[in-house]
């Protein structure tokens, strides 16, 4: 993909960074205004980030796990609740600073399309997003979860081209 096409869409997107840390949501702002984001909104704890989802009506959420009022689960839970809340489809990145396994199978299991580590770089944050644009994945109810549609195996998809 040329980065005039990939600048050109997240120029479109309206992006909400949900994050307890004011020094964290500027340094993800700007690398997001680096990739050519131009709608950047921000939200210092979980209920600022309910309330923005609800009235902005944002493309993409970046939500970090440790934030005050609400955490990130917390606020995951809300979301991925549909009949319940307006936008239980949102595509959301879990940009967190908890590194160990669990943390990602938990935010996995609680819905999130993709999961990064903080800090992040500009490349790993636009990789995420353009996994979330040009290959989104459905949502689906697996048991008790709301969660977006499991990637096929590698070797899934080979037998399937064949």
């Amino acid at each position: 993909m040329r980065n005039k096409s990939v600048e050109t869409l997240l120029q479109g997107l309206d992006i909400l960074i949900a994050d307890g840390n004011a020094y964290m949501r500027r340094l993800t702002r700007s690398m997001l205004m680096n990739l050519g984001a131009k709608s950047v909104k921000e939200a210092a704890d979980g209920l600022a980030a309910l309330e923005t989802i609800r009235e902005d009506d944002p493309d993409v959420v970046l939500l970090d796990w440790d934030m005050p009022v609400l955490n990130g689960m917390e606020v995951m839970r809300i979301v991925r609740s549909p009949g319940v809340f307006p936008r239980p489809n949102i595509p959301i990145i879990m940009l967190t600073g908890r590194a160990h396994h669990s943390a990602v199978t938990a935010a996995m299991r609680a819905g999130v399309h993709e999961f990064l580590i903080k800090p992040t770089s500009p490349k790993a944050l636009r990789e995420r997003l353009m996994s979330i644009v040009f290959k989104p994945r459905p949502m689906m109810q697996l048991g008790e979860l709301y969660v977006p549609k499991p990637r096929r195996a590698k070797a899934e998809a080979k037998a399937a081209r064949t």
